[in-house]
């Protein structure tokens, strides 16, 4: 069971817990923020502000859109979870599709402005969720933590978010596409609002800080979590304003840990059942299971550029201009994966379905490999642990 890097404080601090071990940890969430940094800043440095078209590759087609495909290996790649909730699997898409539908026929702009907001809140619950996640796994039923931790990740993303939204018509970065922020004229409230940032993150460091000095525990992973969260959006929200820079910032350290919370699950699914088909994907490594994500990834690109876009037809060839009607029920058929991305992910991680499926329990760190203890009373912030609403 991965859990704490070591759970003695007899031999030196204590670092953990940890979600899928120390060295995973600090690759997919700490590095996969770095990297989206050094990225970004690689970029300012050669003048790069637009997506060109190996950004789009690498950073849309990669891992943005990839990451949506890894769902469908907890979902709709498995019979015997669809056959347990069949209500849900149908019922999702459905409601997801029609509503699109209305939205779209309504106007472009509400289609797109009601997805934005969809994505922005799926977003800022996945990080909440990482938060509550390395809570519970400490087994921290404190109030005051939890409310300390709490107001720190939901500052480090809505602060920034608010900030746009005061600049939304002098922005040059977009969401999906320009415009889909509604531009609120509350510009004199932007010094409060990164007041309140800096004490909530503050007071989050102060707490750690005096619980290691008491006890000389430090939860690194979920400290990191919070601090870089902070950090990348600042950066690519707040301080610059390149679509190239925000695009980084925003869906590297999204997708990657993601992707990989997706393919621990399907490694330990595969164990309970051998015959499943997709566990073998899972089987080949974390490099294998990518490469099938980008294949879904692009699939359902060519999709969007020959129909919708036209933007590329270097690589997607011509496509064929179709009649806004005709728009009105493809566009909302081509954002179904995302749309259902983000609202299947509201439900597929939390504690009532960890109860239900061992190899949910194990792959978030609640039961051990080798035996089933009870589990621990911060079990119940499980809750939080909606991934989603990409």
């Amino acid at each position: 069971m991965q859990g704490k890097l070591r759970t003695s404080t007899a031999l030196g601090p204590d670092w953990g817990p940890w979600l899928f071990g120390a060295r995973v940890d600090v690759v997919v969430f700490t590095g996969s923020a770095l990297a989206a940094l050094l990225i970004g800043a690689c970029a300012r440095l050669a003048g790069v502000q637009s997506l060109p078209a190996w950004g789009w590759l690498l950073l849309v087609v990669g891992v943005d859109v990839a990451h949506v495909h890894a769902t469908w290996f907890r979902t709709y790649f498995d019979g015997e979870e669809v056959w347990r909730r069949k209500g849900r699997y149908l019922g999702v898409p459905l409601v997801a599709y029609f509503c699109g539908v209305l939205a779209y026929q309504a106007s472009e702009a509400t289609f797109w402005r009601v997805l934005a907001y969809a994505a922005v809140f799926h977003f800022v619950r996945q990080q909440a969720g990482w938060v509550a996640l390395y809570r519970a796994r400490a087994g921290e039923a404190s109030l005051a933590v939890r409310v300390v931790d709490s107001v720190a990740i939901h500052s480090a993303t809505l602060v920034p978010l608010f900030i746009w939204h005061t600049r939304a018509a002098e922005k040059s970065i977009a969401w999906f596409v320009a415009g889909d922020f509604v531009a609120l004229p509350l510009a004199s409230w932007v010094p409060f609002a990164k007041a309140a940032w800096l004490i909530a993150l503050l007071s989050f460091v102060a707490c750690e800080l005096a619980r290691f000095l008491r006890t000389r525990e430090l939860q690194l992973g979920k400290t990191l979590l919070v601090l870089t969260t902070a950090l990348t959006w600042y950066v690519g929200i707040v301080a610059t304003d390149s679509d190239f820079v925000f695009t980084a910032t925003n869906v590297i350290p999204h997708g990657v840990p993601y992707a990989w919370l997706l393919f621990a699950y399907s490694r330990e699914r595969s164990r309970e059942r051998p015959d499943w088909t997709p566990g073998h994907v899972a089987a080949g490594g974390f490099a294998a299971f990518v490469l099938v994500l980008i294949g879904l990834s692009f699939f359902e690109q060519l999709g969007w550029d020959r129909w919708v876009e036209h933007d590329r037809e270097w690589l997607f060839g011509e496509g064929r201009v179709l009649s806004r009607r005709a728009l009105s029920w493809l566009v909302p058929l081509l954002a179904l994966p995302q749309a259902s991305h983000y609202l299947l992910d509201a439900f597929i991680w939390r504690r009532g379905e960890a109860r239900a499926l061992p190899a949910l329990r194990r792959t978030l760190g609640f039961v051990a490999r080798a035996q089933r203890p009870s589990m621990p009373s911060g079990m119940a912030e499980i809750e939080e642990v909606s991934h989603g609403a990409g």
